[in-house]
């Protein structure tokens, strides 16, 4: 944590602090004499004919508020505290977080190492070393494929054989250690909406969709001058770019009219985040070896 944060953190915890105490004192009141008028012994509230005593805290009740003071202080003093003070404890979250890994990976550096040296198509089939890559993935990749692999909503499906940059496992593992990005232009500005439907309806035409035939004739022209590019001129799509086949019937963001319009129109931009910085090269290697498996027919498995 730089020294900006450890200033402004201190700084919070003192200013809150000071002012508890604050409030403390001054709302502190002494017993009240015997001899005292009762009307000086109430808050003056009354509700339904009850009033509201204005007593002290009791004494005991008081040195506790006192004594979380204390235990605050002597906390800030012993733990973490401002710059590089570590505390007299020498304690810090990132130094026990380091120190558990580093046990942790005493422990299973081992069997890791043992992994790593396997193929990926072979550690697939491992049955001991897929239980650790179910954890991986549950722990990196669930909450955007699904606990089961099989995509959400601009998100892959990796339990099929439709893979958008290919689904070899060295290119598997390239796309978990660098990452993807990819992105679909938006056609409207140049199109307009009327090109929009005349290319939507050609692209349905692509993958036998039911389609109206003089408007994709129409869209055929858009789709060889703007599309061929990245799609081909078969609309089978290039791994390379990430470009999807549109022959199929696999579709990423939806592939009703409305959709395929809606994709065409403002385009999409999708982000796999890598994991090289997340992740040790034996972790990215039995996690690639674990989405190869998700493919992979039952028997092989």
């Amino acid at each position: 944590m730089s020294i900006f944060w450890n200033i402004w953190i201190i700084g919070l915890t003192l200013t809150n602090l000071a002012l508890l105490f604050w409030v403390l004192m001054a709302n502190r009141k002494v017993a009240v004499r015997d001899d005292e008028a009762p009307e000086n012994r109430t808050t003056g509230h009354v509700y339904d004919g009850i009033e509201e005593y204005d007593n002290p805290l009791p004494s005991w009740w008081f040195k506790l508020f006192l004594a979380t003071f204390v235990f605050a202080g002597v906390y800030l003093i012993i733990y973490p505290g401002l710059g590089s003070y570590k505390g007299l404890a020498g304690w810090t979250s990132h130094n026990q977080l380091e120190g558990q890994q580093q046990k942790a990976d005493e422990l299973y550096s081992e069997q890791f190492g043992e992994y790593s040296a396997m193929p990926i198509e072979e550690l697939a089939r491992n049955s001991d070393a897929m239980k650790m890559g179910l954890r991986l993935f549950a722990n990196n990749c669930a909450v955007c494929h699904g606990a089961d692999g099989g995509g959400n909503y601009g998100f892959p499906n990796l339990t099929d054989h439709d893979w958008l940059y290919g689904g070899e496992p060295a290119t598997i593992k390239q796309t978990i250690t660098g990452g993807r990005k990819g992105a679909m232009p938006a056609w409207a500005p140049i199109l307009g909406e009327e090109g929009v439907h005349e290319t939507a309806e050609y692209v349905l035409s692509l993958s036998g969709r039911e389609h109206d035939a003089e408007l994709a004739e129409a869209g055929a022209k858009h789709f060889a001058q703007n599309c061929v590019v990245c799609h081909g001129s078969d609309g089978k799509g290039t791994q390379a770019m990430g470009a999807p086949n549109l022959t199929d019937d696999i579709w990423l963001y939806g592939g009703e009219p409305q959709d395929i319009r809606q994709t065409l129109r403002e385009g999409r931009n999708g982000v796999m985040p890598a994991q090289q910085d997340l992740l040790k090269e034996s972790r990215i290697h039995l996690l690639a070896a674990y989405v190869y498996s998700l493919s992979l027919p039952i028997d092989e498995q």
